[in-house]
């Protein structure tokens, strides 16, 4: 069981959905006030909230009031910590595919070397 302090629970339970992983795309292109964000969502603001207070809560985006504007700002440093945990997996599958290419590149080579010595039994001639 996760401990309460863990960091990556709450950041990928954030990633989790689709509508906050497009909040932090469209986010990623720039700083943006709450109605820009909600705009291209079928949702009330109330659902629109949310998703962006499950994100700050995450520590993956920053609000701020500025005048009438409640403005949202990416905060990509908070993603290294998911960043280093998924980088430990990348190596380890990375090393699982260069052993597959070489055992397919040796399983290969081994059967060209035996396919010509065999050539001439598999179209009836003698040796």
């Amino acid at each position: 069981m996760p401990s309460s302090t863990d960091p990556l629970t709450p950041i990928f339970a954030a990633l989790a959905d689709p509508t906050r992983r497009a909040i932090l795309a469209r986010l990623a292109e720039g700083e943006a006030p709450v109605s820009e964000l909600a705009r291209p969502f079928d949702m009330s603001a109330p659902a629109i909230s949310k998703h962006l207070r499950v994100l700050a809560d995450a520590g993956l985006i920053e609000r701020e009031v500025s005048a009438r504007w409640r403005i949202c700002h990416l905060r990509a440093d908070a993603l290294r910590d998911a960043h280093d945990w998924l980088g430990a997996y990348r190596r380890h599958w990375e090393g699982n595919l260069d052993r597959l290419v070489e055992f397919v590149e040796r399983t290969h080579a081994a059967g060209s070397t035996e396919g010509t010595g065999n050539a001439g039994k598999a179209r009836g001639k003698k040796p």
